[in-house]
């Protein structure tokens, strides 16, 4: 095990944490509007959100809260497997649905790492469970007597250190950023770089931000309100759940 050099990660981060700025500034320069309102319109009328620029808000908040959730997961995957790379000859694997390899003390890590504690449905995390099994037959077969150890690494949360039922351990937080590093202040250390320049990207981010939404809400204001101003909901909703063509399948 090698001692993390925390200026190397720091420079990883601050160098790493701009392609996260440049892709959430790419989604809103090439976001559209038709685009946009394929977001559930159901919802949006259930919360009674009738004025144009509150409804475009809504559409567009939540278009970027899943957008930057996955950029940024991508980030912090790089990330862990950078640190990985640098304290125990961490490898991004090939395997199907495996992100890291690694070992330490004659056992053979594979993870999957996620960002946060609520991911996925329980088809995916089934299919988790899958891969991993697959994962570390292949390994034990083609490395005889391999201790092979499945891991769920979730990179911020604070649930307890488990092993699930489907036999791999799940590591969330401080204790994931401990097992890739042996530090167990380094959740702590990656915050000061990850905050780079954060001022001054974002002010150029809410700039671009800002005239996507004033631009959003004439085109919406256009197409899919009527002419005394009122939400066209028929409309939208046909824009965005019309496609009936079951009739060709059921006579």
């Amino acid at each position: 095990m090698t001692t993390l050099n925390l200026d190397e990660v720091n420079e990883f981060v601050n160098s790493n944490i701009v392609r996260f700025h440049e892709n959430r500034l790419k989604i809103v320069r090439q976001l559209s509007l038709n685009k946009l309102i394929h977001k559930n319109p159901y919802l949006f009328k259930a919360k009674n959100h009738n004025y144009a620029p509150q409804l475009i808000e809504s559409f567009l908040s939540a278009f970027l809260s899943s957008s930057e959730e996955k950029i940024f997961g991508d980030f912090l995957e790089d990330l862990a497997i950078f640190v990985a790379s640098k304290t125990c000859n961490g490898r991004k694997s090939t395997a199907q649905g495996i992100d890291l390899e690694f070992n330490r003390d004659s056992i053979h890590y594979i993870v999957s790492i996620k960002s946060g504690t609520n991911w996925g449905n329980s088809s995916q995390h089934k299919k988790l469970a899958e891969d991993f099994k697959t994962a570390k037959r292949v390994l034990q077969q083609s490395q005889f007597g391999t201790n092979v150890q499945p891991v769920l690494g979730i990179c911020y949360g604070n649930t307890k250190t488990t092993i699930t039922k489907d036999d791999y351990l799940k590591v969330v937080g401080q204790n994931f950023w401990y097992l890739i590093s042996m530090n167990d202040c380094l959740y702590i250390d990656i915050i000061e770089p990850i905050g780079y320049q954060a001022k001054v990207h974002n002010e150029a981010f809410d700039e671009s931000r800002d005239k996507l939404a004033n631009r959003l809400i004439m085109e919406f204001v256009k197409e899919y309100c009527y002419p005394d101003g009122a939400v066209n909901w028929e409309k939208l909703v046909q824009h965005s759940c019309g496609n009936f063509d079951l009739n060709t399948f059921i006579k």
